[in-house]
């Protein structure tokens, strides 16, 4: 009889009562996560399945993207220039766009995108196919799941995010330059100058792995979700869905500050 459940990928450790559902999870969530990379340099790798996967993404996240990033930027750029008018530095807005674009709209709007609309897809694909036993019939054919539906998953979830990220960063500077210039009125040879004053690229080489980062996580959270359905039909599928969009929010967060300050010190040491 197949394993099925968090149990597929267990080590089989015993632990204390009321600990070993939450740490049962987070073992398997990293032995997916071991496996999964491991099988990126096994053969045959699966290329169809990634490009369906990377381009499913993208169509699915590119215009909750649009719509999420052209607010949340005029908002920082207007709550910036608020305050750097009080402090008689209106000049310095395009430092503190360009800045807060890169090391924190991109990623931040990369994980609301990434987490809540790629990574819920992905759970319910995966979740459906588990409740039809369809993984359960690839191990009967000699397929493993990981190498066959995870592996691409994960990898085109973390090419999406960088792709989106950058995508933000863009829309980001352009949106605060707008709004800056032509709505309170900042001086558009100043904001332009001040665009690489604290922005350089150490900081859009850690925008860009955090974005990666979050995109792989995500994946991997909405893969083991959808792999360890173990029965209740759709709501089941609906439960794991709204699991991946809360665990993923979490893990992600918290990579967030664990990245921002490692790379602060990087960049400053």
């Amino acid at each position: 009889m197949a394993i099925k459940g968090p149990e597929r990928w267990s080590p089989g450790i015993s632990l204390p009562k009321g600990f070993a559902g939450p740490m049962q999870a987070v073992g398997g969530l990293f032995s997916m996560g071991v496996d999964a990379f491991r099988f990126i340099f096994v053969r045959p790798f699966q290329w169809r399945e990634f490009l369906e996967q990377s381009w499913f993404v993208a169509r699915v996240s590119l215009a909750p993207t649009l719509l999420v990033a052209i607010p949340f930027t005029v908002l920082v750029s207007f709550t910036l220039n608020i305050l750097l008018r009080e402090l008689g530095a209106a000049d310095l807005s395009g430092a503190g766009a360009a800045f807060g674009a890169v090391t924190q709209v991109g990623p931040v709007v990369t994980v609301l995108i990434v987490a809540g609309a790629g990574a819920t897809a992905m759970c319910a694909d995966l979740g459906s196919r588990t409740i039809r036993e369809e993984i359960d019939a690839l191990e009967v054919l000699g397929i493993n799941p990981v190498q066959r539906l995870v592996t691409p998953r994960v990898l085109a979830s973390g090419l999406v995010a960088l792709l989106l990220n950058s995508l933000v960063v863009i829309i980001g500077i352009l949106g605060g330059y707008f709004f800056s210039v032509f709505v309170q009125d900042v001086n558009p040879g100043a904001f332009a100058a001040g665009i690489t004053l604290l922005t350089g690229v150490p900081e859009v080489i850690i925008s860009c792995v955090k974005a990666a980062l979050f995109g792989l996580i995500a994946g991997l959270v909405a893969c083991y979700r959808g792999l360890t359905i173990t029965g209740g039909g759709a709501k089941a599928v609906g439960n794991a869905v709204n699991e991946t969009v809360v665990f993923a929010f979490m893990a992600l967060f918290v990579i967030n500050v664990v990245v921002t300050a490692i790379g602060i010190q990087l960049t400053t040491g």
